[in-house]
């Protein structure tokens, strides 16, 4: 499966109403586009750091939404401000207790490595991180999402609550300080954001 990430630094004061148009008027047109599966968004109120996430059920359906998206990311801008930041991914990995829930809270981590080693740095989140969070309580899902071209991995990783995100932190920082460099994976930003929209809809593919 494929998706598209439209990543906004808006006005924090306009998270709200940018949350609410999404929902309302953004997520039924997408859903109504052939192919797409689903739709979340991410939202950091404090900074106005948003991540909308469209997943599709395949690379042709993510090609001929590009018209329709583009039009809709710039509607949801003039709601947020900022500049809207359009990329594209392919879905590597997909595990999941239970659905998050708006308010939910996730930790986005972006990774960097030699883009012939991006399976390695799937299989580092999947084999090294993925059994750690089993454990930990209020674990939602994690999912993986790569660009191989640019050897880029995006994982992000949901709890029930914000104060179980904060109870994670050192084995996430463990994780992007000290396990993924050995394996040649520089972690280049992590971020941590309130579950907005939670209707992604992708699979179990562990």
């Amino acid at each position: 499966m494929h998706a598209r990430t439209t990543v906004i630094h808006g006005d924090p004061e306009s998270v709200d109403e940018g949350i609410a148009y999404v929902r309302d008027e953004v997520m039924p047109r997408m859903r109504a586009m052939d192919g797409c599966v689903g739709l979340s968004m991410l939202a950091d109120r404090e900074s106005g750091h948003c991540i909308v996430t469209t997943s599709w059920a395949d690379e042709a359906a993510l090609r001929a939404s590009e018209d329709g998206v583009r039009e809709l990311a710039e509607r949801t801008v003039q709601t947020l401000g900022g500049r809207p930041e359009l990329e594209e991914w392919e879905i590597a990995a997909m595990h999941r207790v239970h659905e998050p829930h708006p308010a939910t809270a996730c930790r986005v981590t972006w990774l960097r490595s030699d883009p012939s080693s991006v399976d390695r740095a799937v299989d580092a989140v999947r084999l090294s991180l993925m059994p750690k969070l089993e454990d930990l309580p209020g674990f939602c899902s994690v999912s993986v999402m790569v660009r191989r071209a640019d050897g880029l991995t995006v994982a992000a990783v949901s709890y029930d609550t914000r104060e179980d995100l904060e109870k994670a932190s050192e084995g996430a920082r463990e994780f992007r300080e000290e396990f993924a460099p050995t394996m040649g994976i520089q972690a280049q930003d992590t971020a941590a954001f309130e579950v907005a929209i939670a209707h992604l809809r992708v699979p179990e593919t562990i």
